[in-house]
């Protein structure tokens, strides 16, 4: 049995209205006929037009005529749209409370996302444990549980052993979640989490950059680099540091250490591995012959002291035969990611 209705008076002062409750009269006015206004729609905004939309009872046709006028007159007054943050802030003032707007624009700087669970599964893993590992565990069990399970295993290894076998135990033993519960989780992670990381997370500008630096071709990268040491030499060493480099080489596995070791000159080859760290000698000289292998050690003690800049000149050169190859396919390389897996 349907609740009974409360008695309203007819709506027909639409100066009174808020945004949700003017989107739902118009898209009542439009009809079923104009569902593709509803796709283009997230989750949330679905949910708050019709939360609206189930609670205006009557509107008079003058307020649906007077609000449809107000619509179109304000388009055409313009005759185009522009859209910017301050934009959006000030549209949002004109209808939402101050704390409401400053929580919506919060969410916006934060990582994107159609759901509070879709912006959760773009934040780093160890940042979301840092924040989840003072929560109940039981709430951590629920928040997991609404994320992408490849994101929730990459957090459950970011906590401490002891806490996320707990968090694990209680996702095993969890039932369906009440809804006003989720709300008040989704509520305290805007408000304690989000808005928090949006105003303090502040990304260096010179990672993103050597990330992005480490996706171009060679000669793409080289030509970049160059002109930017022009500019500004800083900058460019800067994000030289960052990039992929000669260490990362460890994270090869044996097919790719071969690969590269075959490619390789062999002179080079031992004038970096003068300067390589034990880890990353020991990957190479397991993927080599017992025969090669010593060959190598002679000839790097014959070499003596070597200038550093030598050193590093041949390993920069084995980082972009590595790359070279990764271009042809022959090989993987891991992004830097301390999770990547590489896969033949």
């Amino acid at each position: 049995m349907a609740p009974p209705s409360k008695k309203r008076a007819p709506i027909s002062d639409i100066s009174r209205l808020s945004g949700p409750d003017k989107a739902a009269i118009i898209l009542l006015s439009l009809g079923e006929e104009h569902h593709k206004m509803w796709e283009l729609m997230d989750d949330e905004e679905i949910k708050e037009v019709s939360q609206a939309m189930s609670n205006l009872g009557t509107v008079t046709s003058s307020a649906v005529e007077n609000l449809i006028v107000d619509f179109v007159s304000q388009m055409s007054s313009t005759g185009s749209v522009s859209g910017s943050y301050d934009a959006t802030q000030r549209l949002l003032a004109s209808f939402l409370p101050e704390d409401k707007v400053d929580t919506v624009m919060e969410e916006i700087r934060g990582p994107a996302g159609r759901t509070m669970w879709d912006k959760l599964g773009n934040i780093n893993e160890s940042v979301l444990a840092n924040y989840l590992k003072n929560e109940y565990p039981q709430t951590v069990a629920v928040v997991l549980s609404k994320v992408k399970t490849d994101h929730a295993a990459r957090v459950l290894s970011a906590l401490p052993e002891d806490f996320s076998l707990e968090v694990v135990t209680r996702m095993l033993r969890m039932e369906p979640v009440q809804r006003d519960i989720l709300n008040e989780i989704e509520s305290t992670l805007r408000r304690e989490f989000m808005s928090n990381l949006a105003r303090t997370s502040s990304r260096d500008s010179h990672e993103m950059m050597a990330e992005i630096f480490n996706n171009f071709d060679r000669q793409t990268e080289n030509r970049f680099l160059a002109a930017l040491e022009e500019r500004n030499r800083d900058a460019s060493e800067r994000i030289r540091s960052l990039m992929f480099v000669f260490e990362d080489l460890q994270k090869l596995d044996p097919g790719g250490a071969q690969t590269l070791l075959r490619a390789v000159d062999k002179e080079q080859l031992g004038l970096a591995m003068k300067g390589a760290s034990e880890t990353l000698r020991d990957l190479f000289f397991s993927n080599m012959s017992e025969r090669a292998a010593k060959i190598l050690r002679e000839d790097m003690e014959a070499m003596g002291p070597v200038r550093l800049k030598d050193v590093e000149a041949a390993q920069q050169a084995m980082v972009n035969m590595a790359k070279d190859l990764a271009a042809k396919g022959e090989i993987l390389l891991a992004d830097g990611g301390a999770d990547d897996e590489l896969i033949y």
